[in-house]
């Protein structure tokens, strides 16, 4: 597994039915694809995965893998509230194709060090793929902390993190403690440039559901050391990031992507589509960044 790149944490498409919506999910995939993205997450937050079956997570692994043929690695996310369906899913993922998982720690239970790191390592003993864990203490209230970093450097297969802390002197603190041993990925869309400059290998993106195209130039000037250039696209991207960050980020991207004309502002209750003021709001922020979409340097 090559930790490297964008990898797009794809929105679940539905469709009026409440059924998935595997014709539009792979307007939006081959449209991922075409714009250069290095990998795609399926099932993370934004892909609903609360609401998901295991049937249904099954089929978006199975549909995601056909139709990527191998040009990207397929990521499934892990958030369950049991060890035991933790590693039933991470089996299955492996069963069904995906060549690496996203973990987060316990769901509906805030578990301490030991109970958190005996989790990620039951997985991963449990499995062959490559695991990042995804340290998110502000939205999960659990945080991967370096010494439980260090106690998971014994499972060879735990090779990432998602750093999503929100402290940007993190990115400095894993490489000064464990140098290249964890891949770094970006996990904020509103300090996604500032990690990258910091040192991480890549960013795992939000509004690239709506906009891959800009966030992976960005990635590409970043690493190419052309930070002027990057800055230029960040500042006019940084509105629609701070989509990201909101309790409604499921809703906001997806009527991102419906701007975009690749997605749907469906989503699978209890959310529900927005409306009135904030939808317009909303709107009038879309629409007016698109309006005046940069050009991007070839």
């Amino acid at each position: 597994m090559n930790w490297q790149g964008v990898f797009p944490a794809v929105t679940t498409k539905f469709g009026e039915d409440d059924q998935l919506d595997f014709e539009l999910f792979d307007k939006n995939l081959q449209f991922q694809l075409e714009s250069g993205v290095h990998g795609i997450i399926l099932g993370g937050t934004l892909g609903e995965a609360s609401v998901l079956s295991l049937e249904e997570k099954g089929a978006l692994v199975k549909f995601t893998v056909e139709k990527v043929a191998g040009k990207v690695p397929v990521i499934l996310n892990i958030a369950e509230g049991a060890t035991r369906d933790a590693i039933q899913l991470a089996k299955l993922a492996e069963e069904w194709g995906a060549a690496g998982l996203m973990m987060l720690p316990p769901m509906r239970y805030k578990s301490d060090e030991r109970e958190t790191v005996e989790y990620f390592k039951a997985v991963a003993k449990a499995t062959t793929l490559p695991i990042m864990i995804y340290n998110n203490p502000v939205d999960y209230k659990i945080e991967v902390t370096l010494d439980m970093f260090a106690e998971l450097v014994e499972c060879e297969n735990i090779q990432a993190v998602k750093e999503s802390t929100r402290d940007l002197t993190n990115v400095t603190r894993m490489r000064n403690r464990f140098g290249d041993r964890f891949k770094i990925m970006c996990g904020v869309d509103t300090i996604a440039m500032e990690q990258l400059v910091m040192g991480a290998d890549g960013w795992v993106a939000g509004l690239v559901c709506a906009f891959p195209r800009e966030t992976v130039v960005i990635y590409e000037l970043v690493k190419a050391g052309r930070y002027e250039e990057a800055l230029k696209i960040y500042r006019w991207f940084m509105p629609l990031l701070e989509l990201d960050i909101h309790p409604k980020l499921v809703q906001y991207i997806k009527l991102a992507e419906q701007c975009a004309g690749i997605g749907s502002e469906a989503v699978r209750p209890p959310r529900l589509t927005l409306v009135g003021e904030e939808r317009e709001r909303l709107l009038t922020l879309i629409n007016g960044a698109i309006a005046v979409r940069p050009t991007l340097p070839l």
